[in-house]
């Protein structure tokens, strides 16, 4: 058993150094997005090995907590992230057309009410 979570361990601080320079050296910020997204879940899997290791049931609330931080984290900064070159920003800038009036919204003026 204990091979098993040495083997783990290794491969999730392995993980984590990728993920690092990732996070560094992204040239973006949705791929430092997805590098804090894949940090979140290294650390989840982490606490989970640990929590094996301890048989310690108790962490597991805090796994739960640790989840949804992350998905709200990352649908938040997804949500509202700012463009990062011009290419990308043409998106933001497509035209609004007003709204269509159609039969249903406007008041038939020659029936007394």
């Amino acid at each position: 058993m204990t091979v098993v979570l040495t083997v783990s361990g290794v491969m999730l601080a392995v993980a984590g150094l990728i993920v690092a320079y990732r996070l560094l050296a992204g040239p973006n910020s949705l791929d430092r997005l997805a590098a804090v997204d894949t940090l979140i879940a290294l650390v989840i899997c982490g606490v989970m090995v640990w929590s094996v290791y301890s048989r310690d049931t108790t962490l597991v609330p805090s796994i739960v907590a640790l989840a949804v931080v992350g998905f709200v984290g990352s649908v938040s900064v997804a949500r509202f992230r700012v463009a990062d070159t011009p290419e990308t920003a043409r998106a933001a800038r497509r035209p609004v057309h007003p709204p269509v009036r159609d039969s249903a919204d406007r008041s038939d003026e020659s029936e007394p009410r």
